[in-house]
């Protein structure tokens, strides 16, 4: 008869520390953008949208990214801050799924993530109506270029509708492909104390 046992499965620990350890393997043996995540929101009416976007920090605090408020998600987000999250890194056949609700970064982060980033890419933002009509592209470039010209080094402060947000989870669930389908599951819950309970369930 097959074993079918796995001494990897999901523990009944720190969801936290779990992901941790998920996500150093996947920047170990994801070959692109292993800290990519679905981000879904949705209008105050429940009519869904669903783009990818960046991980740029996470912890005991939440997860972390950044955004112009401007955009369809920011706008969202401002009249409905429940949000879910699932990351997949294929080549380690697994998935994590975050459910929670986004606060605003604050100020002091967001202009040092912003100063962190490429010059090009700092210039990209401060051009960029995000979301918005654009009626061809050399419009936005020209915009770009512009501003290169104006600050050669790209040393251009971080536009006020651009910043981040930060996922507190309500729920964080992990689930592992296994051989014919047996796959593995596990749900944490937020106690609302500052713990979790977990419990598996059916795949």
């Amino acid at each position: 008869m097959t074993d079918f046992s796995d001494s990897q499965a999901i523990p009944a620990s720190d969801p936290y520390a779990i992901f941790e350890d998920w996500f150093a393997a996947a920047k170990a043996n994801e070959p692109n953008d292993p800290n990519a995540m679905a981000l879904a929101t949705a209008t105050p009416q429940g009519v869904p949208s669903l783009r990818m976007v960046l991980l740029k920090g996470h912890g005991p605090d939440g997860f972390v990214f950044y955004t112009n408020f401007h955009s369809r998600k920011g706008g969202e987000l401002a009249a409905n801050p429940n949000v879910a999250l699932l990351f997949h890194w294929k080549s380690l056949r697994r998935q994590v799924r975050v459910e929670g609700a986004v606060s605003e970064v604050t100020g002091a982060e967001a202009d040092a993530y912003f100063a962190s980033r490429h010059p090009e890419s700092r210039l990209g933002s401060a051009a960029s109506d995000q979301s918005r009509p654009m009626p061809s592209r050399d419009v936005y470039l020209d915009r770009v270029a512009a501003l290169r010209a104006q600050y050669p080094d790209g040393d251009i402060a971080r536009p006020d509708h651009w910043s981040g947000y930060r996922v507190r989870p309500v729920a964080i669930e992990f689930w592992q492909d296994r051989e014919f389908r047996l796959h593995e599951r596990r749900r944490f819950v937020a106690d609302g104390a500052g713990g979790w309970t977990s419990t598996l369930l059916y795949p």
